[in-house]
């Protein structure tokens, strides 16, 4: 049957294809792996738990920096987002995030009048209305939340070779545009 995946502990899944223990609920530690995986299995397994993990601790980081600042975690994910970019209209920004013009009217509201954003006219067409990250602001408000992460970050960083750090923020390339595009399919967009 060629559509069925591997078992844990069979053979290891063909290319594209997810390790069968992938399909269900996964153990959160390697210890509690199935008995009879394949050291290739169990590579995989733990490159999945460590990107489940990640990303579980990430959003719980973004919640707890969002208390932190005074702000919600959608508005400190269009800040980022913005600080990111550059300016942006606010259609740019409901594109980026998939919220509704109206949702991202309010959260640009919402920065402003915490003086985060500025919105201004665009210089080459009038109709446009552009938002601007207010620099001092964040850096005044924001950075602090993030900094001790920022320099946990390079120091880990620094212990690297070029080639290892070359072959990280490849990796870290390739996992951006794979969550990008399961964004884009999840939206249904």
């Amino acid at each position: 049957m060629p559509d069925e995946p591997a078992a844990a502990g069979g053979e290891d899944p063909r290319p594209g294809q997810a390790p069968a223990t992938w399909g269900g609920p996964a153990p959160w530690r390697e210890e509690d792996l199935p008995a009879g995986m394949s050291e290739r299995q169990r590579l995989e397994h733990a490159f999945g738990l460590a990107i489940r993990r990640a990303g579980s601790v990430m959003q719980l980081l973004g919640q707890a920096a969002a208390d932190r600042i005074g702000i919600n975690t959608t508005d400190l994910n269009c800040l980022n987002i913005l600080s990111l970019t550059g300016p942006m209209t606010a259609g740019e920004l409901a594109k980026a995030t998939g919220l509704t013009t109206a949702s991202i009217t309010g959260v640009v509201d919402r920065l402003e009048a915490s003086g985060f954003v500025r919105r201004e006219r665009d210089t080459r067409d009038r109709r446009r209305v552009v938002i601007h990250v207010i620099l001092k602001r964040a850096a005044r408000d924001v950075a602090p939340v993030f900094a001790p992460m920022m320099l946990a970050w390079q120091a880990i960083a620094a212990s690297y070779s070029d080639e290892q750090l070359a072959l990280i923020v490849e990796f870290e390339r390739q996992i951006e545009q794979l969550m990008r595009a399961h964004l884009v399919r999840l939206r249904g967009s």
